[in-house]
């Protein structure tokens, strides 16, 4: 294994964990990593030596994620309906499983926007400076998106807000 091996690899656990919090789906988020790796693999020269590894990889990963979604737009995406597709550990109390379905749901409700960066932050614990590279916008953008985001979702998970509705084209 070379050197440039070895630096990509030990990203891979964060990717998938990253991947698995954007699209829900084991074998989407497996699809997403692999694109990522092998957009990754290809461009390395790309890179430059000394810069953060693991926000060029997941800024990577956001572009090819923020282009399938642009072209899947049209079509709606199609949930599973296979219960052992699910590898979300749980505890063994239903309460905790239930609190993990409506955090998802109310993950799912917020924009786009402010979703990658509640999980860019709050999931892979990334500095603000990371995710602003990683998303390519500014660092107050950043914080300001993370504090509606936050906002947002604590108003979903506390029942105050109405998960909004959107209009399919």
């Amino acid at each position: 294994m070379n050197e440039t091996d070895r630096l990509i690899e030990e990203h891979i656990p964060r990717l998938r964990r990253y991947a698995r919090s954007l699209v829900w789906e084991r074998g989407r988020a497996d699809d997403l990593v692999q694109d990522t790796l092998e957009r990754a693999w290809g461009r390395f020269h790309l890179w430059r030596r000394g810069s953060d590894l693991r926000a060029w990889l997941f800024s990577i990963m956001h572009n090819i994620h923020a282009n399938d979604v642009r072209a899947n737009c049209a079509t709606p995406a199609q949930q599973s309906l296979d219960e052992n597709e699910l590898d979300i550990p749980v505890r063994a109390t239903q309460e905790y499983g239930l609190e993990v379905r409506d955090m998802q749901a109310a993950l799912d409700c917020l924009p786009v926007e402010q979703r990658e960066i509640l999980l860019l932050v709050g999931l892979e614990e990334m500095r603000y400076e990371e995710v602003a590279k990683v998303l390519n916008v500014p660092v107050g953008t950043v914080m300001s998106r993370l504090s509606r985001g936050r906002e947002h979702l604590h108003q979903i998970m506390a029942g105050k807000a109405m998960p909004e509705l959107r209009v399919m084209k």
